[in-house]
């Protein structure tokens, strides 16, 4: 069986999507092009269909050919991913995962822990109904 990520994506389709979301387009072909380990024509034009089945993907056909695409933009796929992640493992409470990944402080630099405290403020700062600043 494949191995999962956290968007419920295997290996193969989020190196696929990485892919999509690299060249924002591609063929069968192109996509086959830069995958690290090769495997045959069919089975990227299977995994293909699969992501589009599941909402990752889309295409267009351009002549004879398919072109696919990412489904949305790389950043509100990543925020759907880390709900789900969240809803999955935290109880759906964000504070839970931001403690989980602090218990690992050692892997965070200064710069990352001062951006985040700068993001906290921020958001402290900004108005649930308009977000506006308050």
């Amino acid at each position: 069986m494949p191995k999962k990520i956290g968007d419920g994506m295997s290996r193969r389709e989020k190196e696929i999507m990485d892919i999509l979301y690299e060249k924002g387009e591609a063929t069968v072909a192109e996509v086959l092009g830069g995958i690290e380990d090769p495997i045959s024509y069919s089975a990227v034009r299977s995994t293909l269909r699969i992501l589009v089945e599941k909402g990752h993907a889309r295409y267009q056909e351009v002549g004879k050919r398919y072109v696919y695409l990412p489904a949305q933009p790389r950043n509100r796929a990543a925020q759907s991913a880390l709900k789900q992640v969240v809803k999955t493992f935290f109880s759906g409470s964000f504070s839970n995962a931001v403690k989980a990944f602090l218990a690992d402080s050692d892997s965070l630099s200064d710069e990352e822990l001062a951006s985040m405290a700068r993001m906290i403020e921020e958001a402290r700062h900004v108005d649930p109904v308009d977000g506006k600043d308050a």
